[in-house]
């Protein structure tokens, strides 16, 4: 899927949430959205073939653009927002995981402080979902501390910029957040991690991260052979 080329708004961030059977979680994700303390923004959640209540709720909010795809993975439907957005600024929020306040406010702030910056992420935090019990919860192993925020929950990216990243890749599932962060290092894309808290992961268990990490591996190993295959190339083609 390309970049859309659109008029866009200069002030409108658009934010994108991909769900999937989330209906424990959507509703506390999009109330961390419609909290925060920026406006404008627009808010999509795109459906990827739920079959719980993921869309009675998405739709109960009337400041959700809401859209149905069948069942492709979380990278088609992420794809799907920014093809149907219109913001200059586009940000993504996992349907399980938590913005907090500021974080669209900070990081237009960010850009605005310098207009050179292409991506703005900040750290984010962990935690155990409150519903799991603490005999589950101790086999959950994650930092105390917050962590740079290398995911897709945590970052704001100007459209301009998918031009060089490009949009998430569709083949590598459970691996496609690496492979996009790969790209935007190898394209050397201006990003700036700021000092707060912006986002908050939930750990329940049956995050995607967890649910495909028996072939994760694998997945990987394609994504790094696929960046270094790139860069052989580049090198020989400024050799030539």
């Amino acid at each position: 899927m390309m970049v859309q080329q659109k008029k866009t708004d200069p002030t409108l961030v658009s934010v994108i949430i991909p769900v999937y059977n989330s209906e424990n979680y959507l509703a506390q994700a999009i109330e961390s959205v419609l909290s925060q303390t920026y406006r404008p923004f627009e808010l999509i959640v795109v459906d990827d073939g739920s079959s719980d209540r993921s869309r009675e709720i998405a739709i109960s909010y009337p400041q959700v653009k809401y859209s149905y795809q069948q069942n492709s993975g979380v990278a088609e439907a992420r794809n799907r927002g920014i093809h149907n957005s219109r913001g200059k600024y586009i940000a993504f929020l996992d349907s399980d995981d938590l913005w907090l306040p500021e974080k669209l406010s900070l990081q237009i702030a960010a850009f605005g402080n310098d207009s050179s910056l292409e991506i703005v992420t900040g750290y984010v935090e962990q935690f155990v979902s409150p519903e799991i019990d603490p005999d589950t919860a101790k086999r959950y192993s994650f930092p105390d501390r917050p962590l740079v925020g290398y995911s897709p929950s945590a970052i704001m990216i100007k459209r301009s910029a998918l031009e060089k990243t490009g949009v998430f890749h569709e083949d590598f599932q459970g691996g496609e957040v690496i492979s996009w962060f790969t790209n935007v290092f190898e394209k050397r894309v201006n990003i700036l991690v700021i000092q707060d808290v912006v986002a908050r992961r939930r750990i329940h268990g049956n995050n995607i991260s967890i649910r495909k990490k028996p072939g994760k591996e694998k997945t990987i190993t394609r994504i790094l052979k696929s960046s270094l295959d790139r860069r052989r190339a580049k090198k020989q083609t400024e050799g030539e």
